[in-house]
């Protein structure tokens, strides 16, 4: 009982939700607060920069590597009214003339970027040349070609090529359904199935669609196409969860369902994941009706050998606009876990790589493979037209 008690206090459950657990039964159901995340000084300071900053994604970015020791000390950015945004937030930060002030300053230990998805790969390149590490917007690359640079430049330099992927990483209830996988709480995971519905018109945040969406996002050829960009979120968990290490794309399709003034964007896509430890699908969309009241209801259900697990990312319709809810279905019961107030450690955990070169944030070769299958799905899609009704 002792052991017990350890293990689920390890997982940063509170008294209360210990105490109501030692009492479960079969057929049960449980309702838990995970307990505060503690609060952590880090433990290295680093000056970090900003180059590109095309996708409000970068704010939850800055965000991570502040929390984590960062001091961010010089920013650029090419179009002007994110330029005129990012000035009104960051007021001390010291706004570059050219990507090169930033890359070229050598006080810099890292760079982070959300410039148009295209163009990251190329940026990364650079920063890398010249000794500092660098984090991109997911997704990371668009091309083959340039992952294979990427590659070829980690090889060269030994730097690191970070991914945020922020569906798993700067979630708190992805980040404790990782812990629980981890102590086998559903026992062996054999399957990931990811519903990432996002919304193109929002009303504010930082989720990239506050206001009018830019002429980049409506070209597949520069953000990359859906199963390249936003699938690439659903890729990370799919290798994450299950633990694959080798995986290929079974099936893939695309769609422009109701975007036909835009020919090159790409309103629906899913596809089939087979790993070497375990299967995903993945289903990504951009019809996320207003009356949600976020900008997408997004789903994880993890399927295990004794039990699975469910996340209700960002809503629980019709109960709580409250984000973070975890769903844990064992042999002894159900549990709802509230895992609003849990820890995010990937900032800190970063800049501790950044400082100790080590990869415990993200695996590097993890990060660039969720990438490359993102990349293999989109390339191999088939183009579904469906009929008007």
């Amino acid at each position: 009982m002792k052991k017990r008690r350890e293990f689920l206090e390890g997982l940063g459950l509170g008294p209360a939700a210990l105490a109501v657990m030692a009492g479960m039964t079969p057929g049960s159901v449980r309702a838990e607060t995970l307990a505060p995340a503690p609060e952590v000084k880090p433990r290295h300071r680093i000056r970090f920069g900003v180059c590109g900053i095309s996708h409000d994604h970068i704010h939850g970015m800055i965000a991570a590597i502040r929390r984590g020791g960062g001091e961010l000390v010089s920013a650029w950015g090419g179009e002007p009214d994110k330029l005129a945004a990012f000035r009104a937030r960051y007021p001390d930060v010291k706004m570059a003339a050219t990507q090169e002030e930033v890359i070229g300053d050598s006080t810099l230990r890292l760079v982070l970027s959300s410039q148009v998805a295209n163009e990251r790969a190329a940026i990364g390149v650079k920063v890398m040349k010249t000794g500092k590490d660098f984090l991109a917007d997911k997704p990371g690359m668009t091309t083959l070609a340039d992952l294979d640079l990427v590659w070829k430049t980690i090889s060269e330099t030994g730097q690191i090529y970070g991914i945020l992927y922020s569906e798993r990483l700067e979630v708190p209830a992805a980040v404790h359904a990782g812990a629980l996988i981890r102590a086998g709480a559903v026992g062996k995971v054999i399957q990931t199935i990811n519903i990432a519905p996002h919304q193109i018109v929002q009303k504010g945040g930082d989720a990239g669609g506050a206001g009018a969406r830019p002429d980049w996002f409506w070209d597949n050829r520069r953000y990359g196409g859906i199963l390249c960009d936003i699938g690439s979120h659903q890729v990370d968990q799919f290798l994450y969860y299950t633990g694959s290490t080798e995986a290929q794309v079974v099936a893939a399709q695309v769609s422009n369902i109701r975007h036909g003034q835009h020919p090159r964007f790409e309103d629906f896509g899913d596809m089939t994941l087979r790993g070497d430890a375990g299967l995903g699908y993945v289903r990504l969309d951009w019809f996320t009706p207003d009356g949600l009241g976020t900008w997408g209801d997004g789903r994880l259900f993890v399927l295990g050998t004794d039990g699975y697990i469910e996340l209700r990312k960002y809503a629980n319709i019709t109960v709580s606009a409250q984000g973070n809810n975890l769903f844990l279905v064992d042999g002894k019961g159900a549990r709802f876990i509230d895992c609003s107030r849990g820890p995010l450690p990937f900032g800190a955990q970063f800049v501790a790589d950044v400082a100790e070169r080590t990869h415990t944030a993200q695996d590097q070769a993890q990060a660039l493979l969720a990438a490359e299958l993102a990349i293999r799905a989109q390339m191999q899609a088939a183009r579904v037209v469906l009929k008007d009704s």
